[in-house]
C-alpha cells in the first residue's frame, strides 16, 4: 500500500529537520545516510524517494537552519515587540548558542564546509547572508546606508567568528571571554 502526498511530505520535513541538526552538531562529512535514515524510522533505501543525492539532502537540511534571525524578528513583531541590534548579538553570542550548535547558527556550525560544498548550498547561503546584512543594517541607527551595510557586514563576519572560535577552545574561561568581548565591542560601535 503506497504513502500519501501528506505523509511522504510529512517524511521529507522529518528527515530534514533531523539532517539540519546532526549535520550542525557533527559537520556533513560526520553524518552518514544510513544513521540518518535510522534516526528517521526509515530504511538507507527509503532515501531516494526524498532526494536525488546526498547534496540535495545537505542542501535542503542547511537551509532549514538559515533564517534564525529573521524568525526571531517576526516573532517579537508578531507579540508588539522589537528586536533590536544588541539583543540579536546578546543572543547569539552565549553560553547555550555555543553548546547546542544543532540548534544554532549553520553559519557558525558549518560555515567552513559550506565554503566546500556544492553550488546549490553556496547559493542558498550567499542568498542568507546578504538577508542577514540587510537584516543586521536595517537595526543600525542612522541614514548612511553604505555605514550600516559595512557595519552589519562586520557584525555579522564577527560574531561568526567569535562563534567559531568560542566552540573550538578547550579553555571555558577563554570561549566566554571570546563572547563577552565582541559582543560588547559591537554593541558600542554601533552606540
Amino acid at each position: 500500500m503506497g504513502h500519501s502526498r501528506a505523509e511522504k511530505t510529512k517524511t521529507h520535513k522529518r528527515i530534514i529537520k533531523i539532517a539540519s541538526r546532526r549535520f550542525r552538531e557533527k559537520g556533513l562529512a560526520g553524518v552518514g545516510i544510513a544513521d540518518l535514515m535510522k534516526e528517521a524510522g526509515l530504511t538507507v533505501g527509503g532515501f531516494y524517494k526524498h532526494f536525488d543525492s546526498r547534496d540535495a539532502l545537505v542542501a535542503e537540511a542547511v537551509s532549514s537552519a538559515f533564517g534564525g534571525w529573521k524568525r526571531r524578528i517576526d516573532a517579537a513583531a508578531s507579540c508588539g515587540q522589537a528586536v533590536s541590534y544588541e539583543k540579536l548579538i546578546d543572543e547569539y553570542l552565549n553560553e547555550a548558542h555555543r553548546d547546542d550548535p544543532g540548534t544554532g547558527c549553520a553559519f557558525s556550525a558549518l560555515a567552513g564546509e559550506i565554503a566546500r560544498g556544492d553550488k546549490r548550498t553556496r547559493a542558498l547561503a550567499t542568498e542568507q547572508i546578504r538577508n542577514d546584512i540587510q537584516l543586521l543594517a536595517g537595526l543600525l541607527p542612522g541614514k548612511d546606508k553604505h555605514a550600516a551595510r559595512s557595519k552589519a557586514i562586520l557584525t555579522f563576519s564577527a560574531v561568526v567568528g567569535a562563534m567559531v572560535l568560542a566552540r573550538a577552545v578547550s579553555d571555558e574561561a577563554l570561549s566566554r571571554e571570546i563572547l563577552s568581548t565582541v559582543g560588547e565591542l559591537l554593541k558600542k560601535s554601533a552606540a
